[in-house]
């Protein structure tokens, strides 16, 4: 999942009007960054099985981006990140604080929902959660596109974005769930776990640099 992060982060951003979208957005995609840094350094990694064109679904081991008490520790230090510099809103950094950590953990609350029973529970050797929907690829698109809908139909109407920025923000945004939606049902196979990395990795990078660059004066 990678566009319905995006539609989580603005559907949170709607919440703090003082904030950049795009830094909900980046917020909302942490645990990803992580994920491919980590996999990138030889911390955790991702498989690519042989039935990939099938499936389009790598296998991952990732219980420091992913498990339930990594998805808390980055959550909470991201809010703590905030609440620390985060001079500009005043009293209500502690809200802004918690809407990012929100932010942060929305994103492992997403993955539980389309994937296979993989993201540890505890740690590595410990029970692994997912639903699984992707195993029902319509229907998980479906929800994809969905979130990414409502985070648009939440946001934009009370931002105080130009109309032009609004339009090349959503069309940017729609423009990602096609990119997901190809690359659920008809990318090829990377060539390996480290590529697959470098280049999920550089793509959040270039996505969140221009969300928030449209984004901006969407923080007042």
């Amino acid at each position: 999942m990678f566009a319905g992060h995006i539609g989580a982060g603005m559907l949170i951003a709607r919440a703090e009007p003082r904030m950049n979208v795009g830094g909900f957005i980046f917020a909302a995609l942490l645990l990803d960054v992580v994920l491919w840094l980590l996999v990138l350094l030889g911390v955790e990694s991702v498989s690519i099985p042989a039935d990939f064109g099938h499936t389009h679904q790598p296998l991952f081991s990732f219980p420091y981006s992913h498990g339930l008490p990594a998805g808390l520790a980055w959550s909470g230090l991201a809010g703590c990140g905030v609440w620390l510099a985060g001079s500009r809103f005043g009293s209500a950094k502690r809200r802004a604080a918690a809407l990012v950590a929100a932010a942060v953990f929305s994103h492992w609350l997403l993955d539980v929902l389309v994937h296979a029973p993989e993201l540890p529970l505890l740690g590595s050797h410990s029970a692994k959660l997912g639903l699984g929907l992707w195993q029902n690829m319509p229907v998980a698109l479906a929800v994809e596109a969905s979130v990414v809908l409502v985070g648009l139909c939440a946001f934009l109407p009370g931002s105080a974005l130009p109309r032009g920025r609004k339009l090349w923000l959503a069309t940017l945004a729609l423009l990602l769930l096609a990119f997901t939606v190809a690359g659920m049902t008809l990318a090829p196979a990377p060539p390996s776990g480290a590529a697959m990395a470098a280049s999920s990795l550089l793509t959040i990078v270039v996505a969140c640099a221009l969300l928030g660059w449209l984004g901006q004066g969407s923080g007042r």
